[in-house]
C-alpha cells in the first residue's frame, strides 16, 4: 500500500466491511445465493434478504443488491442496515446525491451508525470538503474504532490535508486491537515520518520487516527513514 493515494476509497476498490465475514469470500457468497434461490422462505427474513443484498454488493452485483435491500427495508422499516447498503451501491455507481440521502436516512433511523456517516465522510472526499469529511470519519471513529474503512479513509485524507494527529491517535487504537496488521502499521509509519517522528517511523517499519521480510515497500521507506536520521545525525555533530 502506497503512503498516499490520490483518488476515494471507493475508486480505488476498497469497500465496506460486511457485518458477516463470510460474505467477503466468494465461493461462500455463490454457495449462499444457491442454498436461498432454492428455499423462498428466507424473502420473510430481514436479517438474510439484508445479508443476500451485502453478497451481492460484494460483488458488484449492484441491481440485484438493491433489490434486495429494498425488500430488506419492507421488512424492517426502522433498520439503518438496507439504507447503508443502498448508500453504498449508489456510492460506487457514481451517484453521490442519491448515496447521500441514503446514508442520511441510516444515520436518522440509527444516530450510532459507524458506516452511515463513513459513507458520508467518502461523499465529501469525494467533493472535494475536506473538513466535513473530516469530521464524518472522526464521528464514525469514536462510534467504532474498528471500522477499518473508515480509519484508511482518514489517513488518506491526512496524507492530503497535512493533519495527522487524530489519525495517528486511530491508528494507534487500531493496531492495539490488531497487532500485526501490516496495512496499518505501514500507514502509522507513513505518518510518524511525515510527522518528523522518524525514531517511531523507524520501529514500525522494522517490525513490519520482520512480520514481511519481502515488503518492497517497507524497506525503501525505512531506507528513506534511516537517511533522514542520518542526516539529522550529522547536523548535530557538526553543531
Amino acid at each position: 500500500m502506497s503512503g498516499q493515494v490520490e483518488r476515494p476509497l471507493h475508486k480505488e476498490g476498497w469497500s465496506f466491511q460486511f457485518d458477516n465475514p463470510e460474505i467477503q469470500d466468494e465461493e461462500n457468497m455463490d454457495t449462499a445465493g444457491e442454498a436461498l434461490s432454492r428455499d423462498s422462505s428466507w424473502i420473510q427474513d430481514y436479517d438474510v434478504v439484508n445479508e443476500l443484498g451485502d453478497c451481492h454488493a460484494a460483488m458488484g452485483q449492484y441491481d440485484e443488491a438493491q433489490a434486495c435491500y429494498d425488500k430488506a427495508a419492507v421488512l424492517a422499516p426502522d433498520e439503518a442496515g438496507p439504507y447503508v447498503g443502498s448508500g453504498v451501491v449508489e456510492l460506487q455507481k457514481g451517484n453521490l446525491a442519491e448515496a447521500q440521502t441514503a446514508f442520511r436516512v441510516a444515520c436518522r433511523l440509527d444516530p450510532n451508525c459507524s458506516k452511515a456517516y463513513c459513507g458520508l465522510a467518502m461523499i465529501s472526499q469525494d467533493r472535494h470538503e475536506p473538513q466535513a469529511a473530516s469530521d464524518f470519519y472522526l464521528k464514525s471513529l469514536e462510534l467504532d474504532k474498528n471500522n477499518l474503512t473508515a480509519l484508511l479513509g482518514l489517513f488518506q485524507l491526512s496524507c492530503q490535508t497535512g493533519t495527522f494527529s487524530r489519525v495517528i491517535h486511530y491508528l494507534g487504537v487500531y493496531l492495539d486491537m490488531h497487532p500485526g496488521d501490516i496495512s496499518v502499521m505501514f500507514c502509522l509509519a507513513t505518518l510518524h515520518l511525515k510527522d518528523g517522528r522518524c525514531g517511531e517511523a523507524k520501529k514500525l517499519l522494522n517490525d513490519i520487516l520482520v512480520l514481511d521480510e519481502p515488503n518492497a515497500d517497507a524497506a525503501n521507506l525505512l531506507e528513506e527513514v534511516e537517511h533522514i536520521l542520518s542526516q539529522q545525525k550529522n547536523q548535530e555533530i557538526s553543531t
